[in-house]
């Protein structure tokens, strides 16, 4: 079984800690800026539309896969259940991972902030339940959406048998996070990131039922975290908190 590693204080003053951190909040930052501007632009351009949908699922996609790929320093993750699902596998220092979290908040409030600036002050959307969604069952979606999420970022990157998909992890983990946002866009919102959310409701200051996208994709995001490393990894060690996993 996986072991949670604490890490060091220190960790926070290293060359390589320093350098992951900056580059974490780049890729953060822009994954942020093209997925809150493409619903901007579709808010205006197309409105609450099936078309809509669709465009916002296609800029996540992409957007996500590329800064993945830019942020190979980092790891990529651009997003707290991404780093609980890491941490929950032994992948990453607690420590680190609240540093990284910590990162990732504000590289989100950085974009939507410019968002805000860029745009003439245009309402920035945030993520809500949908008219007859309950809370329980935005919570629920969130666990599965995110779930999945992390399900594939371990087959297709952290796992050491990955065969065929080598290389391919950025690629099909945008392609998931696209098909969640059209499966789960029109209850949840489809967040599946804590960061992702955080962003636009700073600048909105809407926090109605704000923990939801909090508490799902934390518990999905550790969930499969937990359940992929235990049950289906099999490693002749255990990797620790500075370790390269991809």
């Amino acid at each position: 079984m996986a072991k949670i590693a604490l890490g060091s204080h220190q960790e926070a003053i290293q060359p390589d800690c320093i350098k992951a951190l900056v580059v974490e909040f780049i890729t953060t930052f822009l994954f942020v800026f093209a997925g809150v501007g493409s619903a901007i632009t579709a808010d205006r351009l197309l409105g609450d539309s099936l078309v809509g949908l669709f465009a916002v699922a296609v800029a996540h996609a992409l957007v996500v896969a590329v800064m993945i790929s830019a942020g190979h320093i980092s790891g990529g993750h651009l997003n707290p259940a991404v780093t609980l699902g890491l941490l929950a596998g032994g992948h990453i220092t607690v420590i680190r991972s609240i540093l990284y979290w910590i990162d990732q908040l504000l590289a989100s409030s950085a974009a939507c902030i410019l968002l805000k600036y860029l745009t003439g002050g245009l309402s920035t959307p945030v993520h809500t339940l949908a008219s007859g969604v309950g809370q329980v069952q935005g919570v629920v979606w969130e666990i599965v959406l995110t779930f999945s999420l992390l399900f594939t970022v371990y087959a297709t990157m952290v796992d050491p048998k990955k065969g065929a998909l080598d290389g391919l992890g950025p690629t099909l983990t945008g392609f998931v996070v696209g098909a969640n946002i059209l499966a789960g866009g029109a209850f949840s919102g489809a967040s599946m990131n804590p960061a992702r959310s955080f962003g636009p409701a700073l600048v909105s200051w809407y926090w109605t039922d704000h923990w939801v996208y909090w508490v799902g994709p934390l518990i999905g995001g550790g969930l499969a975290g937990f359940i992929y490393e235990n049950f289906f990894i099999v490693r002749s060690h255990i990797p620790i908190g500075g370790e390269d996993i991809y």
